[in-house]
């Protein structure tokens, strides 16, 4: 029998996380009660039996008689019941936060509006080749609190703006925002309210690496903070870049030294260039050695559903970005593949489209006039879409995937790629962006291979 402990520890909202935190909280001995509301929130039959449950709607009374308030990434700080208990001075902080106050073990922090789970698995694959014993997790894969349970001596987290909405003080080893593009607006409420939530991950922290590509990237911190930079220019003394020959090859560099071709990378595009360059940065303050990382880079073979090759049909290779849920990580996947079949004469056939979040669709405009020949729209938002980009490239409409992949093949020929990176959420048509690469994926397969 367990001595409970402390005031009341209320988890509002359910789903991974919170079952998480649930389970987390009874094991150490805390008073517990949950509130969602779901009628059947999902994992509510992986919670203990005797835990006080209160669904259907968030029990305001609950929430005002909790010592602190352990909110689900899911839901939005400023809701009215929310709000109301940090009026009466109740604390509210996320699984993030209680992952921090149970250990000292170094963390890696990691964060941006695309590409931050390949940079987070890469690093995670790095570390562990490094002989590391570590464990990685947080928005991407198992939730933080169960990280602990590996007793791992490193930690290495994927954060979201909704996770790091409600994070103080993390004092992470190593943090990073990769990138910052429009996103959430819809929650944050502009790109300021976006920007402010990402840089909390710096709170704290002991050494930073950014992207000197995007200036909204670099955080104000002490000045004795240690600092990498990477980039796609070329490096300063002890930062990370690239370098290129006369003869056109492109070399990942720290300062004047070449590292490794990126044709040896297993993983292509400028975008998957920039990703190696952060890990590397990351990987030489947690004294990872090169020799080791270099290695890895050459061996790890990306992420299911982000820029990852299907197959190749009547000569038009496709690719699955359904994990491009916003602007920046489709121009991203534009640009490194558009880049790389600009030689051949080729071009993009993109589908985009879906749950548009709020985001200003003409800063895809310059991507979309450089490398792609013809646009399919689907989902919720394409009419609005197709207003702000159509006087730029080909539009067509596509009321299913089926239909919209057999327009690209209409509209492709040899040499050419076609690209599913939707910018957009996916719940107007499906279950999550899983389900809908794997749809995408079954279209291509179900394709001829002639025309």
């Amino acid at each position: 029998m367990l001595i409970q402990r402390g005031g009341l520890k209320v988890v509002a909202g359910l789903g991974v996380s919170g079952v998480s935190a649930v389970n987390f909280l009874v094991e150490n001995g805390y008073r517990v009660a949950v509130t969602d509301s779901r009628v059947t929130p999902p994992g509510c039959e992986q919670i203990p039996e005797h835990i006080d449950t209160h669904f259907g709607q968030l029990d305001q009374e609950l929430l005002l008689s909790a010592e602190e308030i352990i909110l689900s990434p899911g839901l939005s700080p400023q809701i009215p019941e929310i709000q109301q208990a940090i009026a009466q001075g109740i604390s509210v902080v996320g699984d993030i936060q209680l992952l921090r106050r149970a250990t000292d073990v170094p963390i890696i922090a990691i964060t941006g509006s695309n590409a931050k789970s390949t940079v987070t698995t890469l690093m995670g694959q790095m570390a562990q080749d490094a002989g590391k014993k570590v464990a990685v997790g947080g928005n991407l894969g198992r939730p933080a609190l169960d990280l602990l349970k590996d007793q791992p001596e490193l930690i290495i987290l994927e954060l979201s703006s909704f996770q790091l909405e409600m994070t103080s003080n993390l004092h992470a080893e190593v943090a990073i925002v990769l990138n910052i593009s429009e996103d959430h607006l819809d929650r944050h409420g502009n790109m300021l309210g976006y920007h402010t939530a990402k840089h909390r991950i710096f709170q704290g922290v002991k050494h930073v690496v950014y992207n000197r590509d995007d200036s909204l990237t670099r955080p104000f911190v002490p000045d004795v903070t240690p600092m990498k930079s990477f980039g796609l220019t070329a490096p300063d003394m002890n930062q990370y870049g690239i370098l290129t020959d006369l003869d056109g090859t492109i070399w990942l560099a720290r300062g004047r030294e070449r590292l490794i071709k990126s044709s040896d990378l297993y993983i292509q595009g400028t975008h998957n260039v920039a990703n190696a360059l952060a890990c590397l940065a990351i990987g030489e303050f947690m004294g990872l050695t090169r020799e080791s990382m270099l290695e890895t880079l050459k061996q790890f073979k990306g992420l299911a559903h982000r820029c990852e090759y299907v197959n190749t049909k009547a000569g038009v290779r496709y690719y699955n970005d359904s994990k491009g849920t916003n602007i920046g990580a489709t121009i991203a996947a534009i640009d490194g593949l558009g880049q790389a079949i600009a030689a051949q004469y080729g071009k993009v056939v993109l589908i985009l489209g879906g749950q548009s979040k709020g985001q200003d669709f003409s800063v895809l405009k310059n991507a979309l006039a450089r490398y792609v020949k013809h646009v399919v729209l689907i989902g919720e938002d394409a009419t609005k879409i197709s207003s702000v980009i159509s006087d730029v490239v080909p539009v067509t409409f596509a009321n299913t995937l089926v239909e919209a992949v057999q327009y690209t093949q209409q509209e492709s020929e040899p040499q050419d790629v076609v690209l599913l990176s939707p910018a957009c959420a996916s719940f107007d048509m499906f279950t999550g962006y899983v389900d809908r690469g794997q749809q995408f994926v079954a279209c291509v397969e179900a394709l001829n291979d002639d025309r």
